[in-house]
């Protein structure tokens, strides 16, 4: 039971400090201030390249060691 909650807690923090969530945050953080002009069209840049990136390495990840 113990190792089951653990798993989950462990799955959760993963998802929670990824690296897409990251630059999600800082993208938006940098839009939402005035110390970096980042405009609406340079964050939707920023966040689908990453995420795409990233996703394709995940994609290529589980081809290649499974799911």
């Amino acid at each position: 039971m113990m190792e089951k909650i653990k798993h989950v807690a462990d799955r959760f923090l993963d998802k929670l400090v990824s690296r897409k969530l990251m630059v999600w945050l800082t993208a938006t953080g940098l839009m939402l201030t005035n110390t970096v002009p980042l405009h609406s069209e340079d964050w939707v840049a920023i966040s689908l390249a990453y995420i795409g990136i990233q996703g394709l390495g995940d994609i290529a990840t589980k081809w290649k060691h499974g799911a």
